[in-house]
């Protein structure tokens, strides 16, 4: 049975023949190749596109390796394209094969896939599209360098309504194993628990740390381990890199800098495995330079890495959520409101709470907290205490693990349940 990934394929569908290369980039294992090379490829024949006009391309196959050489990638592509007349459909799978290692870490050195690719739009009958899962790929600009032709969709693993859409069942239910196992969709197929846990956990060996390793000769990969491990148990906190060298330095008894630390977490975030909240002060108007919080970005991923041993389900929901509003296509941050309070001696003193989320897209604008429960009296108070000291007018909202229809109370804040959030993706227009 087909996955559907909806979403992804409309996009697609508005963006053919737009004069534009389309970069579907992403985490690897979560769905490119196949919105690409199944989903999307049937798409076009059942719009009558000839087979013999789609050229298919998978540079991490060996079969392909020579073209991943830009100079023979350009003449084999050529090579096809044999009637003026015809439109051509090229897709080249995991693109960053074809980019050489120095042409990534050199700002000034052009890489040359670009012009390959630029010249095969000049042709006027071709429309291209590539996967990539390496940021570096669209670190150094890609809009710039195929000169405003660049157009970019982003694949995550499955949302939680993707996930729902596909297996069904009763809601909480479905949620829990999607809490535990995430998104990834060839997880699907594995139908015990110990074969889902096996696959999730040999993705990063056999998969994510081999890329990491083999594209920036790390050395240290015991500290990329342990780096991940602790990006992984610490989801939904406070952390930098300073702190996490401290930690590493500490279990090892030996000394790591914090320079190799934020390098190696930049190196995980250009794989799309790890993405970062930064902190931002909703009265000052400004970011903080740390510490911030990074998620995972398949909370499957998160379990398996750590042996599905540490399942706070508060951090877990917490992750969900921040995922769900990335898809969304918000910039999500934590916001930090600095309150004054009343102390027991009578004392006043300033003091920071967290918002969970800042959601925005725009000129628009969410402040969202999350919470397993909806709390009573004093509890509560302190969990809303944040949304009562910003004096803007966007809108707050409470997320809860509930069934809970959406409701406003007397304070102007949105209270909704976890589950309608998830299956709604316009559940913050409520």
């Amino acid at each position: 049975m087909t996955i559907q990934r909806d979403r992804y394929l409309q996009q697609l569908k508005d963006s053919r023949f737009n004069g534009q290369v389309k970069v579907i980039t992403g985490l690897r294992r979560s769905g490119k190749s196949y919105l690409l090379f199944k989903i999307y490829y049937e798409y076009l024949l059942s719009t009558g596109v000839d087979r013999k006009s789609i050229i298919q391309i998978m540079l991490d196959d060996d079969t392909y390796e020579m073209l991943r050489d830009p100079d023979q990638l350009s003449k084999y592509i050529r090579s096809n394209i044999t009637d003026t007349n015809q439109k051509y459909y090229v897709f080249l799978d995991e693109v960053q094969y074809a980019i050489s290692v120095e042409e990534m870490k050199n700002p000034d050195k052009p890489i040359k896939l670009y012009s390959v690719l630029n010249g095969l739009l000049h042709l006027g009958n071709v429309d291209i599209y590539v996967t990539g899962s390496n940021s570096k790929f669209l670190s150094k600009d890609v809009m710039t360098e195929f000169r405003g032709r660049g157009d970019v969709i982003h694949v995550y693993p499955l949302s939680f309504k993707e996930f729902y859409d596909h297996v069904g069942g009763e809601k909480a239910e479905t949620y829990e194993h999607y809490a535990m196992y995430g998104g990834m969709p060839f997880a699907l197929s594995k139908h015990t628990d110990e074969k889902k846990m096996q696959y999730l956990s040999s993705l990063f060996t056999e998969v994510y740390f081999k890329d990491i390793v083999e594209r920036y000769s790390i050395e240290l990969q015991s500290i990329l381990g342990q780096l991940t491990d602790s990006l992984c148990s610490s989801i939904g906190s406070l952390t930098n890199a300073n702190k996490i060298a401290r930690t590493i330095g500490s279990a090892r008894g030996k000394q790591v800098s914090s320079e190799t630390i934020a390098k190696y977490i930049e190196y995980l975030s250009d794989s799309f495995l790890f993405k970062e909240a930064k902190r931002f002060d909703v009265k000052g108007k400004r970011y903080f330079h740390y510490p911030n919080k990074y998620y995972c970005t398949d909370i499957g991923l998160r379990n398996a890495r750590l042996n599905f041993r540490q399942q706070e389900e508060s951090h877990i929901m917490e992750n969900i959520i921040f995922n769900e509003l990335v898809l969304r296509g918000y910039q999500v941050d934590v916001g930090v409101v600095e309150i004054t309070e009343t102390t027991k001696n009578g004392d006043r003193r300033q003091k920071q709470c967290e918002i969970d989320f800042i959601a925005s897209s725009g000129s628009t604008k969410y402040y969202i907290q999350a919470a397993l429960h909806t709390e009573v009296g004093e509890k509560r108070e302190k969990e809303l205490r944040p949304f009562l000291n910003i004096n803007d007018s966007f809108k707050k909202i409470l997320v809860t693990k509930t069934y809970a229809k959406p409701w406003t109370d007397e304070k102007g804040i949105l209270h909704i349940g976890l589950y309608t959030f998830l299956l709604d993706e316009n559940s913050l227009k409520l």
